[in-house]
Order: C-alpha cells, then structure tokens, then sequence
C-alpha cells in the first residue's frame, strides 16, 4: 500500500487550522498532513484505511487520538497486543515500542508527535 504523508506545515501561528475541510477533501486511502508545530511537536491529521507497516521510532513518543472511526494499534510491548480505539479516545506510544495502525474503515486520527519523528519508523 502506498502512504500519502505530507510532511510540511500547512498552518501558521494564529492561522484558523480546517482540518476538516483536508479530511474531507482527502480521498486516498492512506494519508496524513502535518497541521501546525507547537514548540518542538507537531500535530498531524490522518485518514487511515488499511494497515502501515509494523516499525518503531527509537527518540519519539506518538500519540494517537481517534476523532470518527476506530483504530485498532497493535503493540509488541513486550507482550504482543492490540488496542482498538474509538473516536474521543486516544493512546501514547512510547519510544522505542514496535507497533502499526489498522483501520477496517475510513478512521480520522489526530496525531501529536515531536518535529522530528519520521513517519515512516527508524
């Protein structure tokens, strides 16, 4: 599957953020848009339908926060589980866990991360 991530910053300091309006306009299956940095994190937003790739990023913490649809993020921690997450809920995976999102349909994820996350895993 391919990944559509757009890593720049579409929004400035004091600029109204529609991530609504880039949900709604989004029709792959697999997307995500870096909104706008606060201080050293950036807050991203995703649609997500599909699987990634099992991967791990070794000096980042992510959070996941689910706003419509259900998110299942299966986690070797060190048992090897998954989580499902509906929308209002959300999870910190800290550095250094192996883990990957599934969506069986189209699920809309906030995502705050530090700047320097490779979304992709190291």
């Amino acid at each position: 599957m391919a990944y559509d991530i757009h890593s720049d910053v579409r929004f400035a300091p004091l600029e109204v953020i529609d991530a609504g309006k880039l949900v709604d306009e989004n029709t792959q299956p697999w997307w995500n848009q870096s909104l706008a940095l606060v201080n050293d994190s950036v807050a991203r937003i995703g649609v997500f339908l599909g699987e990634f790739h099992w991967h791990k990023h070794d000096r980042e913490d992510e959070l996941f926060f689910v706003i419509e649809g259900s998110l299942l993020l299966d986690l070797r921690d060190p048992d090897e589980r998954t989580v499902e997450l509906s929308p209002r809920q959300g999870m910190v995976v800290p550095k250094g866990i192996v883990h990957r999102t599934r969506a069986k349909q189209r699920t809309v994820v906030l995502m705050v991360e530090p700047a320097s996350v490779q979304p992709t895993g190291d």
